[in-house]
């Protein structure tokens, strides 16, 4: 897989330097954050996934987000992300067969439809629902949306085919198109960088009845000038302190892997141990984990992304190594529960989820 500055080259024979058993292997999981896609020189999907997800922990089911993935290549625009609903929808029917062993993927679908152009985004959201067979609350996979709201006056940490500007979050645009998720039943996955926290605070306070869950650890960055900062760290917590007032506020244990985070693995000759990813991340994790609560953490991958940092398996472990001084119900919660309750999802294998 190619570099970029999100995501590390995926090199198998560097992964392969390093093997270890799975940690508690009858724990429980649900992978709340992963992506399947095939660009140049970039291809994961379905069974590269399943062969990761394979390694030995008991990952019972997944959450699909939106990646611009196999977009309708014809058609207005603005439906050109129903596509990936659709190719993430076919891809949750090839693991409810049972074919390919006991996991559900793909059980929650995240999408995406631009937000910015306000009220007119609700048919667009409408037939994302529809091609995933309806909401997870009613028995389909549709659950959420997620626009990247990531910005920053160095335009090389941006990714350019998702636009963005520093006024964006505030923008009456998006706040119109915003306001059409409550109304459908949907979540929002909030992907921003740290210095944005407060903006998504804005947010999550001008709209309470809307669930929104804050991706990777809220988004720190530690290259280009920021590498130079002493206040990252400083900043990056108190963001998280502001942002845990809100109920309606979660906060995803992932993303760790890529590159703005600046921890410099994939550089290393040998692929690290759990032990090492645990020491690396603990004082970020922590304090999500202090300000959140458990019951408002969850875990997810990130894989493909992560994967050019550390395999599948190693950063499952390091995560129960994290956890390793909770209770059961309290890593239950981040590993599955939590997970299971904002997405709704319906399943023998977690029970009833909760209504919102």
């Amino acid at each position: 897989m190619s570099a970029s500055v999100t995501q590390a080259p995926v090199r198998p024979d560097w992964l392969a330097t390093h093997d270890e058993p799975v940690i508690d292997p009858g724990q429980l999981i649900i992978d709340t954050h992963h992506h399947l896609y095939e660009r140049t020189g970039i291809r994961y999907l379905f069974h590269d996934y399943l062969e990761d997800v394979a390694t030995g922990h008991d990952v019972r089911a997944s959450i699909y987000v939106q990646a611009r993935a196999m977009l309708r290549s014809d058609g207005p625009v603005d439906a050109q992300p129903v596509g990936e609903v659709e190719f993430a929808n076919g891809v949750a029917a090839m693991s409810a067969s049972g074919l390919y062993g006991p996991s559900r993927l793909c059980a929650g679908i995240v999408g995406f439809a631009d937000l910015m152009v306000g009220d007119a985004v609700q048919p667009v959201l409408e037939k994302e629902i529809a091609a995933a067979g309806g909401l997870t609350v009613h028995g389909g996979r549709y659950c959420g949306v997620r626009q990247t709201l990531c910005w920053d006056e160095d335009k090389s940490l941006l990714n350019p085919a998702y636009p963005t500007t520093a006024d964006m979050i505030d923008s009456a645009q998006f706040r119109s198109g915003f306001a059409q998720l409550s109304k459908l039943g949907l979540n929002f996955e909030a992907w921003a960088f740290f210095p944005q926290l407060s903006d998504i605070a804005r947010l999550a306070r001008a709209y309470p009845e809307t669930p929104i869950v804050l991706n990777h650890c809220g988004g720190g960055i530690r290259i280009r000038e920021y590498e130079a900062r002493k206040d990252v760290f400083d900043n990056w917590r108190l963001g998280i302190i502001e942002l845990a007032q809100y109920d309606n506020v979660q906060v995803k244990l992932s993303g760790l892997g890529m590159h703005f985070w600046g921890f410099g693995l994939e550089a290393n000759s040998c692929a690290p141990d759990s032990e090492l990813l645990a020491r690396t991340w603990r004082p970020w994790v922590d304090h999500c984990l202090e300000q959140f609560g458990t019951d408002r953490c969850m875990w997810g991958s990130n894989f493909p992304v992560d994967k050019g940092s550390y395999g599948f398996k190693i950063g499952l472990n390091a995560f129960k190594r994290l956890m390793a001084g909770a209770s059961s119900d309290e890593s239950d919660a981040v590993f599955w529960r939590t997970a299971r309750d904002f997405y709704r999802l319906h399943s023998s294998d977690f029970g009833n989820p909760k209504p919102h």
